[in-house]
């Protein structure tokens, strides 16, 4: 991947909202879903550009495929990491990406639950 690809990533607030509450916890679409309050349809969309990309990655577990970071990636790319980092911690809406994904991770809900 190049540098042009790397920022026509970052160019969209869906995706580095994204990447700031992966960079905490890996994620199915339907969680993400609920913590960024956005459509499956979006969630799905913007998830498959960032793995087609390389900057996350995923797991399937049962019928669900979880999203993360691609640790391979952010590591050959620490500088930009670190700047992402700093971002999500001085910008409220980042913030609350946060806030909002510790709530949810707090009340053990799970996509079975979700899709109910």
């Amino acid at each position: 991947m190049n540098l042009t690809d790397i920022f026509k990533m970052l160019t969209d607030d869906t995706r580095i909202r994204l990447l700031n509450i992966l960079s905490e916890n890996q994620l199915c679409v339907c969680e993400v879903q609920a913590v960024l309050d956005i459509s499956q349809t979006n969630a799905s969309k913007h998830l498959n550009k960032l793995k087609a990309a390389g900057l996350i990655t995923d797991e399937k577990k049962s019928q669900w495929s979880y999203y993360y970071l691609n640790e391979s990636f952010w590591d050959k790319n620490q500088y930009l990491y670190q700047y992402l980092k700093e971002q999500w911690r001085a910008d409220d809406s980042y913030i609350n990406d946060q806030k909002k994904l510790k709530e949810y991770i707090s009340k053990n809900i799970d996509c079975t639950f979700i899709l109910k």
